[in-house]
Parts: C-alpha cells; structure tokens; sequence
C-alpha cells in the first residue's frame, strides 16, 4: 500500500485508488471528503455523473465522473475494455 494509505486497484487503468470510505446517511446523501474535493477541483454546484458497473446482474461499483469530462472519461474505458477482450482471446 503506497505511503499515503490510498490502495491502487486495476479497475479502471493507471491512477485509480481508494481514497476514503464514505457513509449514505437516511436520506441518500454522502459527502466528499475535503481533501478528496479539493484535489479532484471540486466546489460546490459542480455537476458529477454516476456510472455504474455490473456483475452477476448486480452493481459492484460506482463511478463519479465530472459531467464535463464524461465523454473523454467513457472513450478511455471503453479502449480499456476492449484492449481487455483482445487478452482474452
């Protein structure tokens, strides 16, 4: 695990790693953590998208993407996973 706590995962390509655990309060809310919004850039009324990803017909992961960055973020994942079918072959 790298110095700063975080934990590199292979999910989603190079630079993808946990950064905080968050808690859904009664009304379907979470909040950011500081730290992980000031380095995202991330203020108040910016917009985020949810993606979702599904296995064995259940979602196992989230994704907030800026809503400004989503098309570039989805072309990007979408070469990753055909690059991952090629391997498979």
């Amino acid at each position: 695990m790298p110095k700063n706590g975080t934990q590199r995962v292979g999910v989603c390509g190079t630079g993808c790693s946990v950064q905080a655990l968050v808690r859904i309060d009664d009304r379907g809310q979470m909040v950011l953590p500081k730290d992980v919004r000031d380095k995202a850039g991330l203020r108040g009324g910016d917009k985020l998208a949810l993606t979702t990803v599904e296995k064995d017909g259940r979602v196992c992961c989230l994704v907030l993407t800026r809503a400004d960055d989503l098309g570039a973020t989805v072309r990007t994942m979408l070469e990753a996973s055909t690059a991952d079918e090629g391997e498979e072959e």
